[in-house]
């Protein structure tokens, strides 16, 4: 009793509440959007799953602020066998989401489903800062060919393996945005991603020259540019999205009063408790509710930027830098597709949209960056101020 009466002093006193009052703020407003988006169906279960992942998630953020990060990643084999074996567990116990990816683990005994891809997003930052970092000890030129090839090699391998197993493009994007930052960010020169976006362009349109590309994701690009095409079928989501988004009008037409939001008909808006989460707040709440939600979005990306600035260890700073690029490529994309400029890749918008695992997630990487935090207060010299 002692020894947690001592953890949550050190929490309190060190911790950073900033950055939980945030996440706290940010997921109940969620929860509370949550609640509209799903009056149609007369059932409160989405709102009892994210009440409960806010209660977890609050408990493993307290937990991960008293742990160094330095140390735990001296056990980095670990970390590599986890991400695998948790990546293969999608072979036996993978379920389809309903989108056609088997990017869920239906676990026996276990109530509630599991992204293994938002799980592993944490242990693969993780790895990779202490690649990053390795190589700045090291001496190694971060601008070389094997630098590139020893943290690419390492993203590209873990991305293949999960793509291959759940067809979920989405989150396979998001490792290639985390990598992406936390390298530039590193020092990798510029040039490599310049040479990998010029090959990625040249693949997709042979591809798309020799029809290579399945129809479903070929029609979620063509509809971005042309929004008459087949509006009933693939671009019937963003069409409604956006129709409910400008319904909204600056203060929107009242909680849980929205048209699309309270009709019965589960296709009049689809999916607007999880991808459509946004397009609920602006018909609701009005551009005024979704500047808010940019507004407390922002403010925690900020706030681990920040932070990263003010550790000394590079390992810690490239933690940070990655957890605030998970979070900037989700929101871009998510509010992208709602604003039917994004294809739909079925990522959610961090802390608002309904998922359990995400939000237990989201709160564990916020958590780590307490933790940074907390041990960046600790190095401080008395009196003297943090270095930028």
């Amino acid at each position: 009793m002692k020894k947690l009466k001592a953890i949550l002093i050190d929490f309190l006193q060190q911790a950073d509440l900033v950055l939980l009052a945030l996440c706290c703020v940010s997921t109940i407003f969620g929860i509370v959007m949550i609640h509209s988006a799903t009056q149609f169906m007369n059932s409160e279960r989405y709102v009892i799953v994210q009440t409960c992942a806010l209660g977890i998630g609050i408990v493993l953020y307290i937990l991960l602020s008293v742990i160094d990060v330095e140390s735990v990643i001296k056990k980095w084999p670990w970390f590599v066998a986890f991400n695998i074996c948790f990546m293969l567990l999608l072979i036996p116990f993978g379920v389809d989401d309903g989108t056609g990816n088997k990017a869920w683990l239906k676990l026996p005994g276990v109530p509630v489903s599991i992204g293994p891809a938002e799980v592993v997003k944490i242990s693969f930052t993780m790895l990779l800062a202490k690649q990053l970092s390795w190589l700045k000890e090291e001496k190694r030129d971060l601008k070389s060919i094997k630098a590139i090839a020893f943290t690419g090699g390492h993203t590209l391998a873990l991305v293949g393996l999960y793509f291959v197993l759940s067809g979920d493009m989405g989150n396979a994007l998001v490792y290639l945005f985390i990598f992406a930052g936390m390298s530039i960010v590193a020092g990798m020169a510029l040039r490599w991603f310049a040479l990998a976006g010029t090959v990625a362009v040249g693949g997709l349109a042979f591809m798309w020259l020799f029809e290579k590309i399945p129809s479903y994701m070929l029609n979620r690009f063509i509809i971005l540019y042309d929004h008459s095409y087949d509006p009933q079928g693939v671009g019937w989501q963003q069409t409604r999205s956006l129709l409910a988004l400008g319904s909204g009008g600056l203060f929107g037409q009242g909680y849980m009063q929205g048209t699309q939001s309270q009709s019965a008909y589960s296709w009049s808006l689809p999916a607007r408790w999880t991808d459509f989460i946004f397009s609920v707040i602006g018909e609701e709440l009005g551009m005024v509710g979704c500047l808010v939600v940019l507004v407390l979005l922002s403010a925690i990306v900020l706030r681990c930027i920040d932070v990263s600035h003010r550790v000394q260890s590079a390992y810690a700073s490239y933690i940070c830098i990655g957890m605030a690029a998970m979070l900037m490529f989700q929101i871009m994309v998510n509010v992208g597709m709602c604003l039917f400029i994004m294809p739909v890749i079925g990522l959610t918008l961090p802390f608002f949209s309904y998922g359990g695992s995400s939000v237990v997630t989201l709160f564990c990487a916020m958590g780590i960056v307490s933790g940074i935090h907390k041990n960046a207060i600790k190095v401080r010299k008395p009196g003297k101020p943090l270095q930028y």
